[in-house]
């Protein structure tokens, strides 16, 4: 059994409320230079909308001819916490509503993340738990940071304490980099700018203490961790080195990030490798990024057939490690 954990979903009216709203926070929906319908956010290119992530027979098709049984569906970006509070909410759910729907139209074949209006702490709380108990969501996606608001923030923390009493995942995908001076050129937001903002994100949960304060949290970090497994050790020499990365944290800064999981949106060898040797196959999931024009349904698969690791491992990381997280 396969099952993508990382791919991209976007209701029509959601679309058609960008162009409405859009510009309240700075997202705009465009065309490109091949006419393509793409969303630009704080001037950085985010998302070119390609027909599958509308249409799910044209999804159902590519699914099928790649091996996935299953797609767990989530916006990611850009999120609704971006808007002004009413608005959020109201996007969220409907994309929320939007997603059950399909859930129910194919079951089997798709499950959802909630997607939430974190601008705001008690909505956010009030739309998971409608979410999670009413229409019968998974687990939760959250950005890389919440419109400039780290993860670490306390505004965030009854979102934790409430993710964690239901027991379910919570998916980490990034944002538009805040720096967008540095990234406007070359796509360089999605190609590194991204990373970055993965990165941090991890550190600030780590050092913040928030993976302390909340035990039973389980993130699974897009991109496979960013660079987070290749900088694990200096990670760890600068925690030892320097006070500050020690005062919200008893245990050492690999053992927090050995405990998160991992999505496998790289479909490189050797960067699959680095993040299997350092998590181990227990924390890695089966990602596509699909269907993005830099995502690979098939490369996901065929990259991850293809190491040199145990079968039972890659069973593992296709579905059983994300079945056990939420608990299905």
């Amino acid at each position: 059994m396969k099952i993508d954990v990382h791919n991209h979903y976007y209701p029509e009216r959601f679309l058609k409320q960008l162009e409405k709203d859009g510009k309240t926070a700075s997202v705009f929906v465009e065309k490109d230079e091949w006419g393509r319908q793409i969303l630009v956010q704080r001037g950085n290119r985010v998302v070119t909308i390609t027909p599958p992530m509308i249409h799910i027979e044209e999804r159902l098709s590519d699914m099928e001819k790649a091996g996935f049984d299953m797609q767990i569906l989530t916006l990611s970006i850009p999120n609704v916490d971006i808007f002004p509070v009413e608005v959020g909410e109201s996007l969220a759910m409907m994309v929320n509503e939007e997603t059950a729907e399909i859930c129910r139209r194919y079951p089997g074949r798709f499950t959802g993340f909630a997607t939430l209006p974190f601008q705001d702490p008690e909505r956010t709380v009030k739309e998971l738990r409608r979410s999670v108990e009413r229409l019968g969501m998974k687990g939760a996606c959250i950005g890389t940071n919440i419109n400039g608001m780290d993860l670490d923030n306390e505004l965030l923390f009854p979102f934790y304490e409430c993710i964690s009493e239901y027991d379910l995942p919570v998916h980490i995908h990034p944002r538009a980099p805040r720096d967008k001076d540095s990234y406007r050129d070359y796509r360089l937001g999605p190609m590194i700018g991204f990373e970055v903002e993965i990165c941090i994100a991890v550190v600030r949960l780590v050092m913040g203490g928030v993976l302390e304060k909340f035990p039973k949290l389980k993130f699974i970090v897009s991109h496979l961790g960013g660079a987070v497994p290749y900088l694990a050790e200096r990670i760890q020499n600068c925690y030892e080195a320097y006070p500050e990365c020690q005062k919200n944290i008893s245990s050492s800064p690999k053992a927090y990030l050995r405990n998160l999981y991992y999505d496998t949106v790289s479909f490189f060898e050797p960067a699959l490798m680095c993040a299997y040797s350092f998590a181990g196959p227990g924390q890695l999931i089966l990602g596509s990024d699909y269907p993005h024009v830099i995502g690979d349904i098939r490369e996901a698969v065929t990259s991850i057939e293809s190491l040199k690791i145990p079968d039972s491992e890659k069973q593992q990381i296709f579905s059983g490690n994300i079945l056990r997280l939420m608990r299905m």
